[in-house]
């Protein structure tokens, strides 16, 4: 839950299994806070240490509304969704997914590591789309880490994912302003993030960090002024800390299962059409996952 003890607020956690022993920790959306910018939804899957399995794969299932936006630290997934897309997601890449209408797709174990030690560590977090773009027709667009501004500023390095900072702009293409940056600490050092959208968070997957001068646990999203704040790693220690943000929706979203929506009569047609096997598939994978029994979202 939400916490005032810092001059800033932060949002804690919370445990989702997944099914086959695969848990996540959740921290969007929750009671008390929804969403930051544009991103409704924010997953940190691992580090899970073990052996490639079938039990991790996440078989074919529907979006509409949202766009998804994946990013590995460690280990490997294959994503195939409706429109076509193949694509090995591996660590440094980004790979955003648009289902606008509607797209369906599966994340699974890459033949490859089957069998083999692996770690599977990252974010998966989703984004609203604009009222103006719900509809549109799903994509999919894969950025290779070579693809992705750079920067060396100071004792940081800053790694540009959605967005634009420090004079750099990512070539991701997403019609709202988004902010989405991975940023590298050396021991003790700082960089000053100054005013890079109207809402802002930061996340450490690993490591704690400083901001403003008040410490942050590892796993905590801290909330601060949108105006700017001073993010350091402790002495001794790096740091990595994961900065989102952006414009928030023009106007309140419904969620429910993997969907969201402007109007939650979109997403009862959503439930229908995927029980009446209305949507897409996804080519050579038949299998799907059957949607929860129904239950009208809450207010947002």
């Amino acid at each position: 839950m939400p916490s005032e003890a810092a001059p800033f607020r932060t949002v804690h956690g919370q445990a989702k299994d997944l099914g086959g022993g695969f848990t996540v920790r959740r921290l969007l959306p929750q009671a008390g806070h929804r969403s930051v910018g544009p991103f409704v939804f924010f997953d940190h899957m691992g580090p899970l240490d073990g052996i490639g399995q079938r039990e991790h794969d996440v078989r074919p299932h529907p979006h509409i509304g949202l766009c998804t936006l994946t990013y590995l630290f460690a280990g490997a997934m294959m994503h195939r969704d409706s429109t076509g897309a193949v694509q090995r997601i591996e660590p440094g890449a980004v790979n955003l997914m648009t289902a606008g209408q509607g797209v369906v797709h599966s994340e699974r174990t890459p033949e490859d590591l089957i069998g083999q030690p692996v770690q599977t560590h990252g974010l998966q977090l989703w984004l609203a789309l604009p009222r103006s773009h719900e509809e549109v027709p799903a994509s999919f667009e894969h950025l290779a880490a070579d693809r992705l501004p750079n920067i060396a500023h100071g004792g940081a390095r800053i790694r540009v994912l959605a967005g634009e900072a420090f004079g750099e702009r990512s070539p991701l293409t997403l019609p709202m302003q988004t902010l989405y940056l991975d940023l590298r600490l050396a021991p003790g050092a700082s960089v000053r993030l100054p005013r890079l959208a109207p809402e802002v968070a930061l996340y450490a997957p690993d490591t704690p960090f400083v901001l403003d001068g008040q410490p942050v646990a590892a796993r905590v999203m801290a909330l601060p002024d949108a105006n700017g704040c001073t993010v350091s790693a402790p002495p001794g220690a790096p740091a990595q800390v994961m900065v989102l943000g952006g414009e928030p929706p023009d106007g309140p979203r419904h969620l429910w299962w993997n969907f969201v929506s402007s109007r939650r009569e979109r997403i009862e047609q959503a439930v229908a059409d995927w029980e009446a096997d209305r949507f897409p598939q996804v080519p050579s994978d038949t299998e799907r996952i059957p949607a929860p029994p129904w239950r009208p979202p809450k207010a947002p």
